[in-house]
């Protein structure tokens, strides 16, 4: 996979559809033995554990107590989340399939799940306290079986007896030799809520308020000073964000234009109608891919705020032609999907680019009966492509890679797993691909700038910067407008800014440009 490939399967959260490739984490030991690991236990010869108890792998009982299959499911999650550098929200729905796990167990094993690897930065302060050590040297199979069990003692109605003994049972199976330790840990960490560990723990607000907030709600400090620049250092708000973060998010659907309505998707489905896009309903619950809607393409998962940028783009205005669209980004589709639709009720056409294979052929699947061209290309090709010549196209979508930023509610595990060091990479492909898309418009035609991430360098930074750069006259159309009227909090223009505490959606940021 080339580093673009790579960075456009990171970046883009949007209705994700992958795996990260396996990675040398926690289930590898380089050269320690497998006998004198931190806590004790066996591995297969993978160095994976399992918490399969109740038969050893030769078929027999082995003498281990059951896990029940919620903490044991969860487990599992959270286990390939920091082992395979698994995404969540795909190994979790395959997990509670394959144990069965429906009702009230999923939703139990989906809550610990989620709940682990959101508030995981404050969990392990408080282990690494209750534990007398850094938990980074507690062996990882433990120490994910710790973690969710402190988030069942901190963060739900769970009683004390129960998480812990619960707990233990699972540490008896993912590495017996630390029972004992487990108990203790765990016993530790009883003896005070979530918000006196935080007193304790955190630097004070008015010496450190980002390390602060940092550790009072579980998210990096790199991550909170940017949210904190973004909101124009608003540390009130910033806050109110990092608790928006924390909550389980509502899932979105795309009613599809020409498809179905937006109000009779929601009957449908027995949800309701959004409060911005004319094409979101909101889902009470369930599994939106079981619903035949979405099997029969008439809708797609998508975040309001998705829907909500890209249609931004099909109401700029525009003098001259308006028949030819570009996605310049389309993996995996979902803004594809909704442009499609759109343009196959205006006579329009869609060329959609994408340059990783895998996920052209989602962005195929995602379109397909929609007047919807698929290219596996890279969309830096303008002008060299003779499917991608320049000052050809009315309308360009860039939905560029990102840092995931706006989008962590959904995405729980991306706030560990991006660092600073990223920036440099993904901004720099983020205005090539916007310099593409300024040679791929033709004068007078309109340009979308897309990323889900409010990070000042990923936004304002990379458009003023592409724009200068591009050796072509650009102005900037006012957004606002172009967003549905009476939206809050949209700021003074030209560009904007969407936010989850705002507006219930991802933090999308739009600028939209228009070739001179």
């Amino acid at each position: 996979m080339s580093d673009t490939e790579r960075l456009r399967d990171e970046g883009s959260p949007d209705e994700r559809s992958d795996l990260r490739p396996a990675s040398s984490g926690d289930g590898q030991w380089g050269a320690r033995g497998r006998g004198d690991r931190p806590g004790g236990g066996r591995a297969a010869p993978d160095g994976r554990r399992s918490v399969r108890a109740g038969t050893d792998r030769r078929g027999g009982r082995a003498d281990r107590p059951a896990v029940d299959r919620p903490r044991r499911a969860a487990y599992e999650a959270v286990a390939a989340v920091h082992r395979d550098d698994a995404f969540a929200n795909l190994v979790l729905p395959a997990i509670l399939r394959e144990e069965g796990l429906t009702g009230r167990d999923a939703a139990f094993a989906t809550e610990l799940t989620y709940g682990a690897l959101r508030h995981l930065g404050t969990l392990d302060a408080i282990l690494t306290a209750a534990a007398g050590r850094d938990v980074q040297r507690i062996d990882p199979p433990v120490r994910d079986a710790l973690r969710l069990g402190a988030y069942q003692l901190l963060h739900t109605r769970v009683p004390a007896h129960a998480a812990v003994s619960s707990t233990v049972d699972l540490v008896r199976a993912v590495g017996p030799g630390a029972t004992g330790f487990a108990n203790a840990v765990l016993r530790e960490v009883a003896e005070r809520d979530a918000d006196a560990w935080v007193e304790r723990l955190a630097p004070s607000m008015e010496s450190d308020p980002i390390g602060h907030l940092a550790l009072a709600y579980s998210h990096p400090q790199w991550v909170v000073r940017a949210f904190a620049e973004a909101l124009g250092g608003d540390l009130g708000e910033t806050t109110r964000l990092l608790i928006e973060d924390n909550e389980r998010p509502p899932v979105h659907l795309c009613a599809r234009p020409g498809r179905v309505d937006a109000v009779e998707l929601a009957d449908e489905v027995g949800g309701a109608p959004g409060a911005f896009s004319p094409y979101a309903v909101y889902l009470g619950g369930g599994a939106p891919g079981d619903l035949p809607a979405v099997a029969e393409g008439r809708a797609h998962v998508q975040d309001e705020g998705s829907q909500l940028v890209a249609t931004a783009l099909t109401v700029a205005p525009l003098d001259g032609p308006d028949g030819r669209w570009l996605d310049l980004c389309a993996g995996p589709g979902g803004k594809a999907g909704l442009l499609g639709a759109i343009a196959a009720e205006r006579g329009a056409r869609l060329t959609a680019v994408e340059v990783a294979e895998h996920r052209a052929r989602l962005v195929s699947q995602a379109t397909r009966g929609l007047p919807v061209s698929v290219l596996h290309t890279d969309g830096r090709t303008v002008g060299e492509d003779p499917k991608l010549p320049e000052e050809h196209f009315d309308r360009v979508l860039v939905d560029a890679p990102c840092t995931g930023l706006g989008s962590l509610r959904r995405r729980p595990e991306s706030r560990w797993r991006r660092q600073p060091s990223d920036l440099s990479s993904l901004t720099r492909l983020q205005r090539e691909l916007l310099g593409a898309a300024l040679r791929a418009v033709r004068p007078g035609g309109v340009v979308a700038y897309v990323t889900c991430s409010p990070h000042t360098v990923e936004t304002h930074v990379t458009v003023t910067e592409a724009a200068r750069r591009s050796g072509v006259p650009v102005d900037f159309v006012d957004a606002r407008p172009l967003l549905p009227a009476g939206m809050p909090g949209l700021g003074d223009g030209p560009t904007v800014q969407l936010w989850p505490h705002r507006h219930g959606t991802d933090a999308m940021f739009l600028a939209v440009l228009r070739r001179g």
